[in-house]
Formats: C-alpha cells, structure tokens, sequence
C-alpha cells in the first residue's frame, strides 16, 4: 500500500496521526538542501520531508538528539518515519540571525551567542563520542575537488584541468596532513547566520537554535569558527572577527593559541575554495544562479586566508593556471535573483 501512494498522500497521513483534526500546513522557502519544510499552523512544529532513503535523514535525527543531550537547542524530534522520509520536528519560529541582523539586532550580540554555543559544543563532556566520519583527507580532498571539477572549468575554459588537479591537490595533501588528523570536536560544517536562530525564552547558549547539522564530522574545533566569522554571504568587520576569536580563545584557555590560529587560516582557505567550486556547481548542475552574486566575496576572503595561512605555493600555481580567479564573476551573478541563496551547502 505505500508503494501506491504519493508523497503529499503520505504527508498528510503522517500529520493526521498527530492531531485531532488535520492541520493546515504552509511550505517553507527552500534551500540548497534536499528536505522540505512545511510549518504547522496549530503548533509550533514543522514537518520535515525528504526523499525516501536519504543517507542524511537518519544523521540529522541522531544528530539532533546528540545536541539536546548536551544541552543546545536542535529542533526535537517528535516523531520520525524513516520508511517514508518523514519527520515531525520543533519549530524555533522566524528569528534566524540572518533576519533579526537586517531588522538591526546587534551583531556583537548575535554572534557572541554562536560564539558561546561552539565554546559550550567544543567543552561539552561526550560531545565527540558520536558515530559519524571523520574530517580527514577523504571528505577534505572531497571538497577541494568541486573547485577543480566546476571552478576551475568555468574561470579557465582552456586550462588543462588534468595537469592543474593533480599540482593543485597535490600541495594541498601536504598542506592539510596535520589538520586531517584533528579529531578535537563536532564540526557542524554550516555554522552561520542562516542557520542560526533566537529562540525566545530559553537563557544562555540553550537560545542559539542550530540548524542544518546532518553533514557533521569529528575534526577541528577551528572550522565551525570560520564558517561563521568568514561568511560567504554577508560581509564582516575584520575588528568583530577578531574580537570573535579573542571570545573563543577566552573561553577555552587551555588551547594552544597558536596551533589553534593556524588551523583557522588554513581550513578557512580550505573552506573558500570548496565554496567557490560549490556556488559553480549549484549555478551549472542545480539551475541555483543566486549564489554566483556571492563570487566576489568568497574570492576576497579566499586571497587573504591563502596569505595568513603562508600558502604562497598554492596561490602561485592558482595565479598561474587561473589568472583571472579572484574576478571571476559571471553576469548571472548580477542578474540572476538570489532567494535560493540561502544555506551554504
């Protein structure tokens, strides 16, 4: 019988089995991910849909569950059917960060919370003790490989993407052999305003909603730090990003402050590459032309992170192949619309 039945059909029975009267439902925006979202009117929940077998369904939920039990607010699960790619989960509301930012919240504020929650994640006792992959080369050279596949491609049509690949990874293997190792926490992987929120009434880091933690790893304490203080899509004062990291450091003092500073630069360059690659990629595979606007900036902030992190190698052999990578801007960004350029994938 479930074979026969379609997706809206097993919605709707899913919600009926949780009310009394079925409930009207609005859908939600949708973003770069695959799930869909749908805001029950009577009760401060959302259903959660996704195709059936999504290898990330089971994450989120368990995730999910993982952040509650140390005490940080991911949306509860209040009931999941796997079978069919359903799930009723806890609704934080309209307060993201990136909302209340443009209405004229203090960002010191904002992000001072998101701070406060990494630094309560990174000390939690148990928080690493969870199944899922680690950061090591695997996942990273993954993601330095959407730069090669589908960057690279369109800002050096004539580049011989073979030969630039293999110099390219080939420098960045040395490059991340001591991060690659790092197991020092849960890295979220999207850490940023989009997919944070204010929940009202809750106190202390337990106010700071996380969403969009179903990719997490075990790696370094620094990446979810650079996710947030060097966002794709919003531009931030280097003196808050600073102040940001003295935060972290000051509430963690038994870090070593400088191995910590260089994981930051390095896996902030890392991150700016695979994002360059990823907005190509969701513009050319995806039809999602509303994250090309943001090139610029990730470009901006790739060629500072390449400095500080003395990456000088891999600059050269980008300044080489790509001459034209940190202007790479195609008109799509100026004139395509931007409203699916949400989440950073």
């Amino acid at each position: 019988m479930l074979q026969s039945q379609t997706l809206p059909d097993a919605r709707r029975e899913f919600i009926a089995a949780h009310f009394d009267a079925t409930p009207k439902t609005r859908a939600l925006p949708a973003d770069a991910s695959p799930r869909r979202y749908y805001r029950i009117e009577v009760a401060p929940k959302l259903l959660m849909e996704v195709e059936p077998g999504t290898p990330d369904f089971e994450a989120f939920v368990r995730i999910s569950r993982h952040l509650n039990a140390l005490g940080l607010s991911a949306p509860r699960i209040f009931s999941v059917d796997f079978e069919r790619g359903l799930a009723l989960i806890e609704d934080f509301g309209h307060g993201t960060f990136t909302r209340l930012l443009a209405a004229g919240r203090s960002e010191e504020e904002l992000y001072g919370l998101a701070v406060d929650a990494l630094i309560h994640l990174h000390q939690a006792p148990g928080a690493t003790r969870i199944d899922v992959p680690t950061y090591d080369h695997g996942p990273l050279f993954d993601e330095l490989a959407m730069f090669t596949d589908w960057f690279v491609p369109q800002c050096a049509p004539d580049c011989d993407a073979a030969v630039f690949k293999d110099r390219f990874l080939g420098l960045w293997k040395s490059a991340l052999t001591d991060v690659a190792t790092c197991r020092d926490a849960l890295v979220l992987r999207d850490y940023h305003v989009d997919n944070l929120m204010v929940i009202e009434g809750r106190e202390g880091v337990s106010a700071c909603g996380l969403l969009d933690f179903q990719d997490a790893l075990i790696g370094s304490a620094a990446y979810d730090l650079v996710s947030l203080t060097q966002d794709a899509r919003r531009d931030i004062d280097p003196a808050l990003e600073e102040r940001l990291i003295e935060r972290y450091l000051a509430g963690r003092p038994g870090l070593d402050r400088q191995r910590f500073l260089s994981e930051y630069w390095l896996l902030a360059a890392h991150r700016h590459t695979k994002i360059l690659g990823n907005f190509e990629r969701l513009s050319k595979r995806d039809g999602k032309h509303g994250y090309l606007i943001h090139l610029p900036r990730v470009a901006r902030l790739l060629d500072k992170a390449l400095t500080r992190a003395g990456l000088d190698d891999i600059r050269a052999v980008m300044d080489a192949a790509l001459p034209s990578w940190r202007d790479h801007a195609p008109a799509a960004s100026i004139s395509s619309p931007t409203s699916e350029a949400g989440r950073t994938p």
